[in-house]
């Protein structure tokens, strides 16, 4: 049983969350706050999983709230508003929330993210991953290449540095075969534990990140590279280990801050 807190300055807001929510069986709305201040008073004296946060409330707002709730731990925020605004959405983000929909989401969506975050995993409206990635992408052009290489990190002439690299084996003991690894990102314009998690990523890491980064699911992603999905999971669980990433979202949000992807 997933247990949820609904945060909404409008009762009547409050009770459609609800009405929704009792369609599925597994989740419980276990308490409704009409303030930033009560969802966290209540999320501290509780036991509560997922809470759905307005962003627009009196005495303290959505994201301060989800912020004091991410800090303490143990609970997951999915941000719920009116407002299609890349403000409230990047400070969505940065205060650590899981989710962040329009309230005009279908209900099955509702239902949908609630459960996917509950389990652990992140999720964005369509409207808002396009603006994550736009966001990224106009703020990470090409940095220039140090004196003496070329764009890309790569030596004069076009030649990529011929260091070998030892061959990769997947979890499933499958070896990486040399076509389906990704060009190292280079160093230009990283602070030193960016680069530091770059580095520690594996080819296929760095590759199933790519692939994530284009909206793949796992289910695709090991379509994709014809392997399974325990082993697409492995890949994942490591590289937000690696990242530092709360979760695939902030992974996502990795790779284009640090110019690892740089398109799509």
């Amino acid at each position: 049983m997933v247990s949820v807190l609904l945060a909404d300055d409008h009762a009547l807001v409050r009770s459609g969350f609800a009405m929704v929510l009792s369609v599925a069986e597994d989740l419980h709305v276990v308490g409704q706050a009409a303030n930033g201040q009560e969802a966290v008073d209540l999320v501290t004296t509780g036991d509560v999983d997922v809470v759905l946060m307005d962003v627009q409330m009196p005495v303290m707002d959505g994201i301060e709230a989800t912020r004091r709730i991410v800090e303490a731990g143990g609970t997951k925020v999915i941000i719920l508003t009116t407002f299609d605004r890349d403000d409230y959405l990047f400070a969505a983000l940065r205060a650590g929330a899981s989710g962040f929909l329009l309230k005009n989401a279908d209900p099955d969506d509702l239902i949908a993210a609630v459960h996917a975050v509950a389990d652990g995993h992140a999720l964005l409206a369509p409207e808002a991953t396009l603006k994550v990635i736009r966001q990224l992408t106009d703020h990470n052009a090409h940095p220039p290449a140090p004196a003496g290489q070329a764009p890309g990190g790569h030596a004069p002439g076009g030649q990529a540095p011929t260091a070998e690299q030892p061959q990769e084996t997947d979890p499933d003991g499958s070896a990486v075969p040399a076509a389906a690894t990704v060009e190292p990102t280079t160093s230009a314009g990283l602070d030193a534990e960016d680069q530091r998690m770059i580095d520690t990523l594996t080819h296929r890491e760095s590759e199933v990140l790519t692939l994530m980064a284009q909206g793949m699911s796992n289910a695709e992603i090991a379509q994709k590279l014809f392997l399974g999905s325990a082993t697409i999971k492995t890949h994942v669980s490591n590289l937000l280990a690696k990242t530092g990433s709360r979760d695939r979202v902030q992974a996502v949000v990795f790779a284009y801050r640090t110019g690892l992807v740089r398109g799509v």
